[in-house]
Parts: C-alpha cells; sequence; structure tokens
C-alpha cells in the first residue's frame, strides 16, 4: 500500500519570539518493508538555518533556526510511502529464552538490544508492572503468545480517553487510573515488557484510519500514532499496537523510534520570547488504491472498532 501523508504543526505565540531552535522528526524511515518514495518540508517563517542529520537511533533529523521577530511558526511535511505487508511470525522461542537472550551481556549478535531493557526517562521498571505483566507469562510459553495475550489485556482493562492525561502524566498513574491515549498505553506496555526483562521500543508515526459509517473524510482529522517493537530472537523486531490490539501489518508508517516518546517526539524546541503559545496538528493518512490492498484485523475486541482506530 502507498500512502500519502499531510502533517502540519502550527504555532501562534501571544508575543514576539526572536529566535527559535527546533528539531523535526518527521520524514518516515526506511525498512524493509518500508520505503519513503518522496518527502518534503514546508516552513513559514523561512528558516535562517535548515540541515539534515540522523540521531543516535538512525531516525531522519531535521534542525531548524528562524531568526528575527514572528508571532507564528507552521511546519507542514509531506510524505509518499509504500507500506508491504508484515511476514507471518512463528511464535517464537519460550519467553525466558528471549529475556536470557536480551540480559546476556556478553559481546554477540543481540547485544545491541540491551539498551532497550533498561529504565528510559518516561519508562520506569516496577513491581506492579512486574506483576500485571506475568500473568501472560507462565513458565516456557512462546513470546509472541505471551506479548499478544498482554497486548489483549491491556486492552480490555483500559479506557482510551483523550482527556484524562497530558504529556507530562506519570506511567504509574496512568496505570492506576486505566485510562490514557496511545502514547500512554505503548509506554505502558513497554514497562510491562521490559519489567519481565523482554527488550522493546517505542515507536512513533501515523495509522491509516476511516471515517466513520456513512461520514465523508474530513481533512486534518488523522494524528501522530504510537506502538511499540519487542524484540524475538530469530524474527526480530516485532510490532504490536496496544491501543487498537493490532497485530501491525500495513497500516502503520513507522517514522521514528528510542526508549520512549522524548526520544522521538515530532517537533521539539526552545524559543526566546515573551508570553504564551498555542498549538495545533493536523494530519492527513491518505491511501493511494492497489489491485492487492491488505486489510489488518483485530486479533480480539469489538467489531466497531475496526473502523474507528485510537490515537
Amino acid at each position: 500500500m502507498i500512502y500519502r501523508i499531510t502533517h502540519t504543526t502550527s504555532y501562534q505565540y501571544s508575543g514576539l519570539v526572536s529566535l527559535s531552535h527546533h528539531l523535526l522528526r518527521l520524514r518516515p524511515r526506511e525498512l524493509p518493508r518500508q520505503k519513503c518514495l518522496s518527502h518534503e518540508l514546508q516552513i513559514d517563517p523561512r528558516p535562517n538555518l535548515l540541515c539534515a542529520h540522523r540521531d543516535y537511533f538512525g531516525n531522519a533529523l531535521n534542525f531548524l533556526t528562524i531568526e528575527g521577530s514572528h508571532k507564528k511558526l507552521a511546519v507542514t511535511s509531506r510524505s509518499q510511502v509504500e507500506v508491504m505487508p508484515a511476514p507471518q511470525r512463528p511464535p517464537g522461542p519460550a519467553w525466558e529464552t528471549a529475556r536470557d537472550i536480551s540480559l546476556d551481556t556478553a559481546p554477540g549478535e543481540f547485544l545491541q538490544t540491551q539498551e532497550f531493557t533498561y529504565d528510559s526517562p518516561l519508562i520506569k521498571k516496577l513491581p506492579e508492572f512486574r506483576d500485571y505483566a506475568a500473568q501472560s507469562f507462565f513458565p516456557g510459553r512462546p513470546l509472541l503468545e505471551g506479548v499478544l495475550d498482554l497486548t489483549a489485556r491491556l486492552y480490555r482493562d483500559f479506557t482510551f480517553d483523550p482527556d484524562a492525561t497530558n504529556v507530562a502524566t506519570p506511567l504509574l498513574e496512568v496505570f492506576k487510573t486505566r485510562r490514557g491515549v496511545c502514547q500512554d498505553f505503548a509506554q505502558l506496555e513497554i514497562a510491562f515488557l521490559r519489567s519481565m526483562g523482554i527488550a522493546t521500543r517505542y515507536i512513533s508515526g501515523y495509522l491509516e484510519t476511516d471515517p466513520p459509517p456513512g461520514r465523508p473524510r474530513l481533512a486534518g482529522a488523522d494524528a501522530s500514532h504510537a506502538w511499540l517493537s519487542f524484540h524475538c530472537p530469530l524474527s526480530g523486531w516485532i510490532d504490536v499496537d496496544p491501543t487498537n490490539n493490532l497485530l501491525v501489518a500495513d497500516r502503520h508508517i513507522t517514522v521514528a523510534w528510542g526508549r520512549d516518546y522524548s526520544d522521538v517526539s515530532p517537533i521539539r524546541g526552545i524559543i526566546i520570547g515573551s508570553g504564551d503559545h498555542s498549538m495545533t496538528v493536523a494530519v492527513d493518512v491518505i491511501p493511494i488504491p492497489e489491485s492487492n490492498s491488505f486489510d489488518n484485523a483485530l486479533l480480539t475486541g469489538r467489531p466497531e472498532d475496526s473502523a474507528l482506530p485510537k490515537f
């Protein structure tokens, strides 16, 4: 499937800003089953400096500087991306075997996965998280089977509520209130899996959505999305979406990955000026029809959710 993606972030400042620096992670990654066919940035006001880099995790990174007084900033990213279906995944080894490989400190093939077993700025391993996750990982259970069971339990036990949290809400609070959004659920399942010793990373990107039945697609009505990827020896990294109880196929477009949201925020910056600011975001993920399209299926869950993915 090929997608056209438009992502616009607009800032309005109450006072004049004299200087601003921003980091952008908006270009979709190149992956074995994902190809970024084109990507462009439109920035208003025009930046004095715009340069491209790769960050520590290999994500595409743009740095921009705007000098001179301005009261607004608009950043529009336009991409065209081809995504192929994910291959059929074997159940993998017992989860204890995967854990032992991830935690093995000897130099070897899986050494690079170890950094995703440790605490990160927004995700801490806690006894409460391990106790919740352990219910899905009885002795000898294949890793993939355990992760899918955990994903389904999180989907059943937690309520999607866009008003319940913000980017600063502690993960333990999300766990206690059982409410949140995609960022919360992705980071929560990462905390569960890391507490069991499983290497897990945070993924940011987009998800193709369908409008409600009988209603037209609204421009700008999509949103950035978040999910997670866990490491399974012999199979590699496998993506799951706890917000929608999905084993990721070809409706998810990967932009960046890291230890948690703090590593992959789409836009981050500092400004020199006074007053407050407001931000609006508009995203469109438009599929370009192909004869051999592939539809994701819910692993479990309510039928109506397949038409209304959550963010």
